[in-house]
């Protein structure tokens, strides 16, 4: 059986200003965080030599991304949907087959940890 988590967290930001954030947001948490021609962050994680690629609609709020390292490779929907003068902004994260279950869990508590990191940089930006 698969296992995901849904995470999200409200942003001080109007949807479009979030939006437009999030994608300049990997150097910021992350300073070696290098794009290239392809649209491919990379940069040095937690598990090695990781790289990032958004797949984004800014229409429907769609920031949908792959990211893999050298221990697990992950598909990410994420959405940017719009709360007055803030945003809510919803990740799902579906456990890779390579991955166990303890270490599944592990890695939720980091991206749990990242996300309010990232939620800290852009409510902090004007």
């Amino acid at each position: 059986m698969s296992r995901s988590r849904t995470i999200s967290i409200k942003v001080k930001k109007k949807t479009g200003d979030a939006f437009d954030a999030i994608l300049k947001i990997p150097p910021k948490m992350l300073p070696d965080a290098k794009i290239n021609d392809a649209g491919w962050w990379s940069f040095m994680g937690p598990y090695g030599k990781s790289k990032l690629k958004f797949n984004e609609d800014k229409s429907r709020g769609i920031l949908d991304h792959q990211y893999i390292d050298e221990v697990s490779s992950w598909d990410v929907p994420m959405q940017v949907v719009s709360n007055g003068n803030f945003s809510e902004v919803t990740i799902t994260l579906n456990k890779p087959d390579e991955l166990t279950d303890v270490q599944f869990d592990q890695r939720m508590i980091e991206i749990g940890e990242m996300f309010n990191s990232m939620k800290d940089i852009l409510e902090s930006e004007p």
